[in-house]
């Protein structure tokens, strides 16, 4: 008995501190990882990082930092820590390679919701299609094309393309090229087209809309016609400016010619 009571004495006193110490390790350093995160948080609200990123950064964060909390308590207990080390790395490492793909598309996510390129309800061009921002998930984004088709693009392709955003600055121009004879008086067909453009609602005057020669093509004199509008309107505008062009033309006589070629024909 009384040996027994020697070695739980020794245990006692060789390995008490050490676990006193470890467990005043897992205490403070869960406390630090708490005001860490917290900061981290208060940041991120500061950034208008999207709520789910928020989120996930947070808990990826602490997972690390608890992860080396605990790694620093089983060090001061003694056990030696480059074994767990060693196959957290290659545990991670196998994960990556496995997930690559899935993997690049959240770091495009991530980027995506860090850097803002575009927002929900944007109209943008990626990857060769077109279409307003629906939803921007952690691996996906989603699109609703003009015709109500669902796009979805990978993350890790879309952040790694380019993107035309077409809502970052509010307004768009329209362009239009409108042909006229060329026996057609050049300042009467311009009041005539700026007209047009003026007297639409949805024509913006800031930036001033425009009419100007563009070319001279073979069987016209083609007219560059540059009205602005919201990004709402852009639709309305477009075909609107096309139709009444033509009823505006026609009723100040104004020729939009045909294209024309000429045949020879040799005889023998």
């Amino acid at each position: 008995m009384d040996k027994w009571i020697e070695k739980g004495i020794n245990l006692v006193t060789d390995f008490g501190p050490k676990l006193l110490a470890a467990i005043a390790i897992w205490i403070i350093g869960s406390w630090i990882v708490g005001k860490v995160i917290k900061i981290i948080g208060k940041l991120m609200d500061r950034a208008n990082y999207d709520e789910s990123l928020q989120k996930f950064l947070s808990n990826l964060i602490g997972w690390i930092l608890k992860a080396l909390v605990i790694l620093a308590a089983l060090g001061t207990l003694g056990v030696e820590t480059t074994s767990f080390a060693a196959i957290i790395a290659a545990a991670g490492l196998a994960i990556g390679l496995a997930l690559q793909g899935s993997l690049a598309n959240f770091a495009g996510g991530v980027l995506i919701m860090i850097f803002k390129p575009f927002k929900i309800g944007d109209l943008i061009e990626a990857q060769g299609e077109l279409g307003v921002v629906k939803e921007i998930e952690i691996f996906t984004t989603k699109l609703n094309s003009p015709q109500n088709k669902l796009i979805i693009i990978p993350n890790g392709s879309l952040s790694n393309g380019n993107i035309v955003n077409y809502s970052a600055e509010g307004k768009l121009r329209i362009d239009h090229v409108i042909g006229v004879a060329y026996d057609t008086n050049m300042k009467q067909a311009k009041e005539v087209l700026l007209k047009v453009l003026t007297d639409q609602e949805k024509v913006l005057s800031d930036p001033a809309p425009a009419v100007t020669v563009v070319e001279l093509a073979d069987s016209s004199i083609n007219m560059a016609v540059r009205p602005w509008a919201k990004v709402e309107d852009y639709w309305d505008v477009y075909f609107d400016t096309l139709e009444k062009s033509k009823e505006a033309l026609d009723a100040a006589g104004i020729e939009i010619p045909y294209p024309t070629s000429v045949e020879i024909e040799k005889q023998a």
